[in-house]
């Protein structure tokens, strides 16, 4: 062999190699940041892929190999959750409860965020002031007047004593979150609108609402998850069982059914199921209404 054909298997080989490492230094910071993404989201799905194997399985399996697949898929426990343990009633009363406090919520804060943010109102800062304060008040420093006054006007023990506190309750929030995002959109929209002769109401219902769509979807998910998932509101003001949401329903289940952990397990599949499905559903406008809605100001 020549050294001229030594020198350039030599070139060559140096010039793959400058080749190789730009390509390795401009890729590795995304290979790294997908690394730590698929870490965080295998921990965020193994307590609920844990938990739904556990509720096809027997407590003895449970027991004997708690983080396994079942090896014989028991549906029975699904069924026995849903009559036995009364999810169908839990399931249905907390349906009717985030109907009526999302739609009230939804409306009211939308009306409210699109006056604060878009319409000249004399001092609608202090009126927004006003409306925050309610998110620095906990339910907790309110509960006991609440429950004398839903006394006094006869509402305790009915759908209306978990629904109309807690549409008060959320409306804070809801309002801060629906006037970022009309602030968020393009006011000449709604001046070419008002110069074309429509009124505030027509401005607001055809042109400005449908361009809040994200911001609603995100609204409808986070009130809904709260509706779902409240516990103490509903264990004070509504006891009867007729009426129990499922997040207190659940809680009377584990009491019942304590010794049976596949019935626990199928129990909690069932009362997480709709806000899971809510959010693959939203997923979409939710973050994008997160990310263009909720950081205005």
């Amino acid at each position: 062999m020549t050294a001229s054909a030594v020198t350039d298997r030599t070139t060559a080989g140096a010039s793959a190699t400058r080749r190789t490492r730009p390509r390795l230094v401009r890729f590795g910071p995304d290979i790294a940041r997908y690394a730590v993404l698929l870490l965080f989201l295998v921990m965020f799905l193994l307590p609920f892929l844990w938990i739904w194997s556990s509720s096809f399985k027997s407590s003895i399996e449970i027991g004997r190999d708690p983080f396994g697949l079942p090896t014989e898929w028991r549906w029975e426990n699904l069924e026995r959750a849903w009559t036995v343990g009364r999810f169908d009633r839990y399931i249905g009363n907390s349906a009717i409860y985030c109907a009526a406090i999302v739609s009230g919520v939804v409306f009211l804060s939308c009306l409210a965020g699109y006056a604060l943010a878009l319409l000249p109102l004399p001092g609608r800062d202090v009126i927004l002031v006003l409306f925050l304060l309610g998110l620095m008040v906990p339910f907790q420093s309110v509960m006991v007047p609440l429950y004398y006054l839903l006394r006094d006007f006869r509402l305790l023990e009915t759908y209306w004593a978990f629904i109309v506190p807690a549409i008060a309750i959320r409306l804070p929030f809801g309002i801060f979150l629906m006037r970022g995002f009309f602030r968020g959109l393009p006011p000449e929209l709604a001046d070419a609108a008002r110069v074309d002769g429509a009124n505030e109401w027509a401005v607001f219902r055809q042109i400005m609402l449908p361009l809040a769509v994200p911001g609603l979807a995100t609204l409808v998910v986070f009130q809904f998850m709260w509706t779902w998932n409240e516990f103490a509101m509903p264990l004070v003001f509504v006891q009867l069982e007729e009426l129990r949401p499922v997040s207190l329903g659940t809680m009377f289940f584990f009491g019942r059914f304590t010794a049976d952990r596949g019935m626990i397990a199928a129990g909690v599949t069932i009362a997480m199921l709709p806000v899971v499905l809510l959010y693959l559903v939203l997923q979409r406008k939710f973050i994008e209404g997160i990310t263009a809605g909720a950081v205005k100001s």
